[in-house]
């Protein structure tokens, strides 16, 4: 595994990169502050400005780690960030990753999540060096499960009653791609 951390890439749409403080008023009114977003996420929505910033003070500090990947999702259009993709539990000795994400609400159904998705999994792929890349939604919200889907992960199965997110208890339905899926 090369820990070479979170680097900047690019698609069609979107400019993936590390998180500035400056970031913190996009983050806080597009997407944290908002309880539709945070709805299946196992944090709630952020209350205050200030708040948002503190969190990526710590998440800045984080980017010296070279096994920390976490990107704010920037429209290329507009600068405007309108989100965030991160490797959310990483295990070195199997390889693998599990990745969660959020984004606008004004942003969703635009193919953007998948996009940003597929463009990750490359990268862990093939910069990174992993072997799998996983994630998980909660069974009550299948549109995550779609953004899965279309980045080309496979359905894995469902662990009933295994998470706690703002929801309560869930099933957690895990979705994931191997290295040899993508020949």
């Amino acid at each position: 595994m090369n820990k070479i951390g979170t680097k900047t890439i690019e698609t069609d749409s979107l400019i993936l990169r590390q998180f500035t403080i400056e970031d913190a008023h996009d983050m806080f009114s597009n997407w944290a502050s908002d309880p539709e977003v945070t709805k299946y996420l196992t944090w709630p929505a952020h209350q205050d400005e200030a708040f948002t910033k503190t969190l990526l003070s710590e998440w800045i500090e984080n980017y010296q780690d070279g096994t920390y990947f976490n990107w704010a999702m920037e429209l290329k259009d507009t600068s405007a960030v309108i989100g965030n993709i991160s490797v959310v539990h990483l295990d070195e000795k199997i390889e693998g990753a599990e990745i969660g994400y959020c984004m606008s609400r004004a942003c969703w159904g635009k193919e953007l999540m998948p996009e940003a998705l597929k463009a990750v999994m490359n990268f862990l792929f093939d910069e990174v060096g992993l072997n799998l890349v996983a994630a998980y939604h909660d069974s009550r919200n299948p549109k995550s499960g779609r953004v899965m889907d279309k980045a080309g992960m496979k359905y894995e199965g469902t662990l009933r009653a295994a998470a706690i997110n703002n929801q309560g208890i869930s099933d957690r339905v895990y979705h994931a791609m191997i290295r040899s899926d993508r020949l």
